[in-house]
């Protein structure tokens, strides 16, 4: 089989929708899954999109069985601007889905609107979420807590997750301000894409017990679930660089995801039980959006906006830069440049897609990677 080949993207999410079919995911819950898992590829996140499909979804619901199919969202508690629910271990993205359609129906009536979500699991590419709130003329906000990954400025143990704090800022430039990234300088994903690559990870991103950086993608998965490794927070090892306010703002997106909703945190969102067996990670998230009408009209706000990203596109460049960005902007421009090639799919994701479609008879399937 050849390394990478490009697979269009209707072929990807419509194999997708019937995996999730296949292991119990529910018709109208499946195409919300498959949904964000393209949306991921199609703006070139591929370690959040088809990559994920099988480790994040697939295997938790059928091999280790630690997340359920169907999706039962339960609203503990439903108070003007705000809510709180559990998702009882279900599919994240349709958990997260609700959440912000919550969300924004309360702020077109107070101008805000606030919904935490409790006990749901991996809602895949955080600015999702934010870019629901942008489309109906609002600001949107998520974080996530997540599984232990990263160690506090001088540890070495992995204590929060990756934790991100994602905005959407609506703007008349035909798509968002999206800054959708972790609080550590890499997340696993990337390293799982690295690992499938055959690549090592750059030093520095990455800390051992000893507290010596670690570089072999493969050997860090392992030991971050075994606890002998950590990611280094935004800012990097050390408060030299700034580690210290990566790791303030991983710790305030553990505090929104469990402290508004009493769910778990920290340690208790590893996934294993004291027994070391699998468990559900009862995830954390939060979502927040801004009525703009509330504040100014809507066709203002996105002309400052911008211009505000303009001017700082426009402005000095450094020696041998060819141009500057504005969050969100790539993955624009890697949406355009996809859009009729589809997604890269490297020769071990290949061989995920195959695995799926002999265990669940998608006898229908053929990919272009099997030419």
């Amino acid at each position: 089989m050849p390394k990478k080949t490009w697979v269009p993207f209707d072929l990807l999410e419509a194999f997708m929708v019937d995996t999730f079919k296949a292991i119990g995911v529910p018709e109208n819950d499946a195409r919300i899954c498959a949904d964000v898992l393209i949306t991921s590829d199609k703006r070139g996140i591929d370690s959040h999109g088809t990559g994920r499909l099988k480790s994040i979804y697939y295997d938790r619901i059928v091999k280790q069985k630690i997340q359920q199919p169907v999706t039962e969202i339960e609203i503990v508690r439903d108070i003007a601007a705000t809510a709180v629910i559990d998702g009882h271990h279900g599919m994240g993205m349709v958990i997260s889905k609700r959440c912000m359609e919550m969300a924004i129906e309360k702020a077109r009536t107070y101008g805000l609107g606030m919904v935490v979500a409790r006990n749901s699991t991996h809602y895949g590419f955080a600015a999702y979420y934010p870019i629901m709130a942008c489309n109906a003329g609002m600001i949107g906000l998520t974080g996530t807590n997540a599984r232990p990954s990263i160690a506090p400025t001088f540890g070495v143990e992995n204590m929060l997750g990756t934790n991100p704090m994602v905005f959407g800022i609506p703007t008349d430039e035909g798509f968002p301000f999206t800054n959708d990234y972790a609080t550590s300088i890499i997340q696993r994903g990337k390293i799982e894409q690295y690992a499938r690559e055959g690549k090592d990870c750059p030093p520095g991103l990455v800390i051992g017990r000893d507290g010596k950086t670690k570089t072999d993608s493969v050997q860090i998965l392992k030991d971050l679930v075994t606890g002998e490794a950590a990611l280094a927070p935004i800012g990097g090892i050390g408060e030299e660089t700034g580690g210290y306010k990566g790791y303030g703002f991983a710790t305030v997106v553990e505090l929104l995801s469990a402290t508004l909703q009493q769910g778990a945190f920290l340690k208790q969102l590893s996934g294993l039980a004291d027994d070391g067996s699998r468990r559900p990670y009862a995830l954390g998230h939060f979502f927040l959006a801004i009525d703009i009408e509330h504040f100014c009209d809507l066709a203002d706000f996105k002309k400052t906006a911008g211009d505000i990203l303009r001017e700082l596109r426009a402005s000095q460049k450094a020696p041998g830069a060819e141009r500057i960005y504005t969050c969100g902007e790539k993955e624009n421009l890697a949406e355009l440049a996809r859009k009729d090639k589809g997604a890269p799919i490297d020769e071990a994701l290949q061989k995920q897609l195959i695995q799926i479609r002999d265990e669940q008879n998608l006898i229908q399937y053929k990919f272009p990677f099997e030419a």
